[in-house]
């Protein structure tokens, strides 16, 4: 922005706070609520809790027969990293296979990936359903980590980057005696952590965040993973919102830990992923 007036540079960091602080609001607001009793957050006088308290927080942790939090957490957390390998495992292999093997209909099956981009997940839930069923994977962590192996955004990122990595370092390394599967480890992999490493990010936090696929395919409560069973403390006649909150705020916290120790790889991986042929 060299050259730019400074009235201009200062509107435009204002705007970004502004825009920042309106993302935050309502992340502040559900931990600020949290730290009130029912009666509180019932009559509504502050935003700020008038008499803080961690008595919501005490009532889900101290109570694990009625409110199994942590083992809902460890749900979550187990499925999240499970899902995310499986993706990095298989997209690697699929991408490089479309970038590099020269495979018959390779463009046709890109083709196909772009348009797999644009149908809605939703679609999806009833033939998976069956599929499942017909496997007796249904409420069971199997029906909600093998079908995300099949995501097509992966494929389509890194099969995005691989284009940019020059063929010349693969020819290299064949001619020393490197098997395919040895350029794709020793080579490519390392080449493509910026990518891999955004890849993994929106993953996990796709799986972490995930709502439909464990309240369809998940019967038991202590199977539930966290955002099932914080939907739980809601019915259709009340909702315990200081509960409901302070669970909101634990779910929270390890995506946002994520986000804020991995975003350089956010921005890394997406700046040096071209849109080449």
């Amino acid at each position: 922005m060299t050259g730019t007036p400074k009235w201009i540079r200062l509107l435009i960091e204002a705007l970004v706070l502004a825009g920042a602080l309106l993302i935050l609001a309502p992340v502040a607001i559900m931990a600020f609520t949290s730290l009130k009793p029912d009666a509180e957050i019932i009559h509504f006088e502050s935003v700020l809790p008038q008499q803080a308290t961690l008595d919501n927080y005490r009532e889900i942790l101290l109570n694990p027969e009625e409110i199994p939090l942590l083992r809902w957490l460890f749900n979550s957390l187990f499925i999240s990293v499970s899902v995310t390998m499986l993706v990095l495992v298989v997209d690697t292999m699929a991408a490089y296979a479309l970038t590099r093997l020269r495979l018959p209909g390779a463009k046709v099956v890109f083709a196909v990936i772009i348009a797999m981009l644009m149908v809605p997940g939703q679609i999806m839930l009833v033939p998976m359903y069956l599929i499942l069923n017909a496997l007796g994977w249904l409420d069971t962590a199997l029906a909600l980590i093998v079908p995300a192996g099949a995501g097509v955004f992966g494929v389509f990122l890194l099969r995005q980057f691989f284009l940019g990595i020059p063929a010349d370092l693969e020819d290299a390394a064949a001619i020393d005696g490197c098997t395919r599967m040895g350029i794709l480890v020793r080579i490519i992999v390392p080449l493509a952590k910026p990518a891999l490493a955004t890849l993994a990010i929106f993953t996990f936090m796709g799986a972490w965040n995930d709502f439909m696929g464990p309240l369809v395919f998940l019967d038991n409560v202590d199977k539930y993973t966290l955002p099932v069973g914080i939907a739980l403390f809601q019915t259709s006649y009340y909702a315990e919102y200081g509960i409901t909150l302070a669970a909101a705020c634990l779910a929270t916290t390890p995506a946002l830990l994520v986000f804020v120790f991995f975003q350089r790889y956010i921005i890394e991986g997406i700046a040096l992923t071209g849109l080449k042929e």
